[in-house]
């Protein structure tokens, strides 16, 4: 008997070691999935300040379902998490929200007659809808809110046209058919 309780403190040791060390190697193998780095639209603003750059504010909101397939679908594509972490400040905002929003001075408060919060309200131009995606210039400034959801392709086609300026240079249906093809070849076979 006392010959067993060895044994089985190696057999024990012996198995420890093959799930520990298996563990390790998965761990290792698995390649880390890129998120993209939201911050608040305080933050965002900040940082426009002493970097500019655009950004680009998720408007969503608990209950929305096509908001929740975009968090899973859309904003997890590799090439939209790419592209938007190297050329935007990326914002969730969720419109019901009840904490107030100072940007520049300017306090923005939940609007319990509208049911959302003002920040939310002024980006959407009073149409709410969800998910909506506002387009922020380096200044801060509108560009323009796209209400909807987008799949990963259709996406990434309007983070470039906007992202790269050409929303200044051609149509968007001129910058899909011709530019972005050339521009995103294999980006363009991803998806």
């Amino acid at each position: 008997m006392k010959f067993m309780r060895p044994v089985r403190v190696l057999v024990l040791v012996l198995v420890s070691s093959v799930f520990v060390c298996g563990s390790a190697f998965q761990a290792a193998g698995e390649k880390q999935e890129e998120e993209i780095n939201w911050m608040s639209l305080e933050e965002a603003f900040k940082a426009t300040q002493k970097e500019p750059r655009k950004t680009i504010i998720d408007v969503y909101t608990d209950w929305c379902g096509w908001c929740k397939v975009m968090d899973k679908k859309t904003f997890r594509n590799p090439e939209v998490v790419k592209y938007i972490n190297s050329h935007y400040y990326a914002v969730k905002l969720n419109a019901e929200s009840k904490e107030d929003i100072i940007i520049g001075g300017t306090k923005y408060a939940y609007d319990s007659e509208h049911r959302a919060n003002s920040a939310a309200i002024a980006l959407l131009q009073g149409q709410m809808s969800f998910p909506s995606i506002v387009y922020l210039d380096e200044k801060f400034n509108m560009i323009q809110p796209l209400p909807g959801y987008m799949e990963a392709k259709a996406f990434h086609q309007v983070i470039t046209f906007i992202g790269g300026d050409y929303h200044k240079k051609e149509s968007f249906e001129d910058y899909k058919l011709r530019t972005y093809p050339k521009l995103y070849s294999e980006a363009f076979a991803a998806f």
